[in-house]
């Protein structure tokens, strides 16, 4: 396991970037589906800007993802648990819940990933991370049971919706922990994943009336669009680069600014405000990622 040194200060202003940019994704998806923009319109345009940038990036390095029968079935479980039906599932939530209520919902991956985890054989049980996963329970419980946690009572349908998204992440991670990343890197991992993610959302789009079609004069649904899509490649890349300098416990830690980050986003570009209960959810929520993640001997693979 790698460990953050001392004098490598910089590394935490990495992470505090990584976080910071990653909490913005949140309001700029409520932003792009603000004026009529849906699901498969939206995912195709991100993950054809995806692919565009990450091509630059293996084209620099001159290594390439490859198509092997292997390296397809991982590129098909990132594009459908990591893409494609969690994009679907923020995108529609993001029409009716609060930016920042979806943002604290994400942050259920690894409390998902856990109990995936000792499905799959992968992982044994832990009363530390069960402790974990009870607290994000609560935490939810919280968001979705008083009558005054949410602005509108009617929004708490919109709830499972929301938590299809860090389900399915969490499933991702467990299945790209088990098969590994076939000897290629996240980067071009990524990148087949976006590749297979364009050529599978545009006829969806198409079929669902949801095709986006570049308009002449741009709005702020539009930027928030290529914003977003810019956002998760950078964030993503910065992340796998402090996973390889930092190790992933450290790393790990980003999920903490995600979540508060992704809040604070909302309320400043949205004026987003929140009850008590959303507030102590946080709290809960914060407890329950530093229970959940794994340390030390548990983060060695």
């Amino acid at each position: 396991m790698a460990r953050v040194k001392q004098g490598n200060g910089p590394l935490f202003f990495v992470l505090l970037g990584c976080g910071l940019v990653w909490g913005l994704s949140f309001p700029l998806n409520k932003i792009a589906v603000s004026e009529g923009y849906r699901d498969f319109g939206i995912i195709f345009w991100n993950q054809f800007i995806c692919a565009a940038l990450l091509s630059l990036i293996c084209w620099q390095r001159g290594v390439w993802p490859g198509f092997k029968r292997d390296q397809i079935r991982l590129y098909l479980a990132v594009m459908l648990c990591g893409t494609l039906l969690p994009n679907w599932a923020s995108y529609t939530a993001s029409v009716y819940l609060p930016a920042g209520v979806v943002a604290l919902l994400i942050s259920l991956v690894p409390m998902f990933a856990f109990p995936i985890a000792l499905a799959l054989g992968s992982e044994k049980f832990n009363w530390r991370r069960f402790a974990g996963l009870l607290t994000g329970m609560l935490a939810v419980i919280l968001i979705a049971g008083p009558e005054a946690s949410l602005p509108d009572r009617a929004m708490v349908v919109f709830i499972p919706l929301a938590l299809i998204a860090p389900f399915l992440y969490g499933l991702e991670s467990n299945l790209v922990a088990k098969w590994g990343d076939t000897g290629e890197g996240p980067v071009r991992v990524l990148l087949g994943a976006s590749i297979l993610g364009s050529v599978a959302s545009l006829p969806i789009a198409l079929m669902t009336g949801t095709f986006i079609t570049p308009p002449t004069t741009w709005a702020a649904p539009d930027f928030a669009i290529v914003m977003a899509s810019l956002i998760n490649v950078i964030a993503y890349t910065g992340y796998v680069w402090l996973v390889g300098r930092a190790g992933a416990v450290f790393s790990a830690q980003v999920a903490y600014i995600v979540t508060a980050s992704g809040l604070l986003w909302s309320m400043l570009l949205l004026s987003e405000s929140y009850s008590s209960y959303i507030w102590i959810a946080l709290v809960l929520m914060m407890a329950g990622l530093f229970l959940v993640q794994p340390r030390g001997k548990e983060s060695q693979t």
